[in-house]
């Protein structure tokens, strides 16, 4: 019996039972996501510093901008058992929103939200025990795949920015996390799967259940963060250029004992250039 209860259960060893039963899988949910609680935790103090920074003594600033980005992206997936990748590129671009509130000392703070379309993906280095490209038998060339993931990826970022805000170069740093909605995916490969060779693939690429396995986990999170430059004109606007590194929380597949991919998260690399006008500025002298 569960729990070691004597049968017939009474109803009170019964509903000690299941108030254990209930109790243990809470703790083992709450271990499996304290890593992820931390970094939601971390990423919160950070943003909200921005706003708790008004108690200090700052210059107050109440200025929102708006614009578009577009990029380049360079995309790989944490698979384990490992697949051998090289970067896959890809487009990325949609809308952003900056809410800037506080000058404390030389840092401006602000709030960044953004909503993209992006690429991403893994592409496949097929090789050999020797590093050497396998050779198809049916084709007689170098197999090669490719996989693309299309994502709406939303990051909310808090940023701190040294330098001019109307008029001027200003540098910033910027990290929060972000959420990613899968579209639609498509797969590129010069070989039929039926067909590959396998004889030479070593590991997972022999297996090669992510050339054909459909991607089961449809919601993305992580945590992005950037280095960037922003030009800005007082009647223009304000152009930035910045590179980005976002690392996955969250799988592809399904990441239990029976399933065969322990992780499988999706990583990119990002240049991006961005453009914002203002549509609220603060009637500030010491703005420059």
């Amino acid at each position: 019996m569960p729990c070691g209860c004597p049968a017939p259960a009474p109803s009170d060893c019964w509903y000690s039972c299941q108030h254990l039963r209930v109790s243990s899988v809470c703790q083992v949910n709450l271990n499996y996501h304290t890593p992820l609680m931390k970094h939601i935790l971390l990423i919160l103090s950070l943003t909200l510093s921005c706003l708790a920074a008004r108690a200090q003594v700052g210059d107050y600033r109440s200025e929102i901008a708006i614009g578009v980005n577009g990029g380049y992206v360079l995309s790989t997936a944490g698979f384990n058992p490992s697949i051998q990748q090289a970067m896959m590129p890809g487009l990325t671009g949609g809308v952003t929103i900056r809410y800037t509130c506080e000058k404390y000392f030389k840092s401006i703070c602000a709030l960044v939200a953004e909503v993209n379309y992006t690429q991403a993906g893994w592409r496949e280095d097929i090789l050999d025990v020797t590093d050497q490209p396998i050779i198809n038998a049916v084709t007689g060339q170098p197999e090669k795949f490719e996989r693309q993931v299309n994502y709406v990826q939303v990051p909310l970022l808090a940023r701190l920015g040294w330098g001019r805000e109307r008029s001027g170069v200003q540098f910033f740093f910027q990290v929060g996390p972000q959420l990613g909605f899968y579209l639609s995916d498509s797969s590129k490969q010069n070989f039929n799967y039926e067909d590959r060779n396998i004889a030479d693939r070593i590991g997972a690429q022999r297996e090669a259940r992510q050339m054909w396995m459909p991607i089961e986990r449809k919601f993305d999170y992580g945590i992005a963060a950037g280095l960037g430059m922003e030009l800005s004109h007082p009647k223009v606007g304000h152009f930035m250029i910045e590179g980005r590194y976002y690392y996955g929380l969250g799988d592809m597949y399904g990441n239990s004992k029976q399933d065969y991919f322990g992780r499988s998260n999706v990583n990119n690399i990002v240049i991006k250039l961005s453009y914002l006008f203002d549509v609220m500025r603060t009637d500030n002298p010491k703005i420059r």
